[in-house]
């Protein structure tokens, strides 16, 4: 295993697996249809690369583990290995909370003007919210779906629809309804891509404020 390891991670980073490389071995195994692996293997040598390409590429990748990584392995010291780690953790860390914080629950608690909390693990499996509201001893829930564009916006709600009985058990047992945030990428930033619900929320806010705890 840690072999297999060695050879995906060096295969992978100096890209000898891509395209230009070995070829479109998605669309030709699928041109070929083959039964057998004996089969799938004289088309690909007949048709794609050649057993020596592949043997060169093979070479190749040998050249980068030996020399190449072998170099750079000798010149990580100890204090490489600390620094990395205290990077990991508290740097990168950091940067993602913040960038989380700048994002759709930034936006989100912003336009609000209340403090949104993640939800406790649980409330994920039992009810699929991600953060809550409490207003007034009650609790509002919120489900963040990230869209990959405009036409998955519509799988969203076919989903959201499969879901609605997690969704009425979170509102008969803690009272405020749960909300779908879509999130949606605008170039490098993140935006609410249906900015309605916002509305939608301050009304629910204001609705539980009105009803005695």
């Amino acid at each position: 295993m840690p072999k297999e390891w060695i050879l995906n991670s060096a295969t992978n980073r100096f890209q000898l697996n891509f395209k230009r490389n070995v070829g479109a071995v998605s669309e030709a195994i699928r041109l070929c249809s083959p039964k057998t692996m004996e089969e799938w293997e004289e088309y690909y040598f007949a048709k794609v690369r050649s057993k020596e390409h592949i043997e060169d590429l093979g070479r190749k990748l040998y050249i980068k583990i030996t020399e190449v990584i072998s170099a750079e392995v000798e010149q990580i010291t100890e204090e490489d290995c600390i620094e990395y780690l205290r990077t990991l953790v508290i740097d990168r860390t950091f940067d993602g909370y913040m960038t989380e914080i700048k994002t759709i629950y930034g936006q989100l608690e912003s336009a609000l003007g209340v403090k949104i909390e993640p939800a406790p693990d649980n409330w994920d499996r039992l009810y699929n919210v991600d953060f809550f509201i409490e207003v007034s001893n009650k609790f509002i829930g919120i489900q963040i779906k990230p869209a990959s564009g405009v036409s998955h916006i519509s799988e969203i709600f076919k989903e959201r629809s499969l879901q609605k009985k997690t969704h009425e058990a979170f509102t008969a047992r803690f009272g405020g309804k749960v909300f779908y945030v879509i999130s949606m990428k605008d170039g490098q930033k993140k935006i609410i891509q249906n900015p309605e619900v916002i509305e939608e929320i301050k009304t629910e806010i204001n609705n539980l404020n009105n009803i005695n705890p």
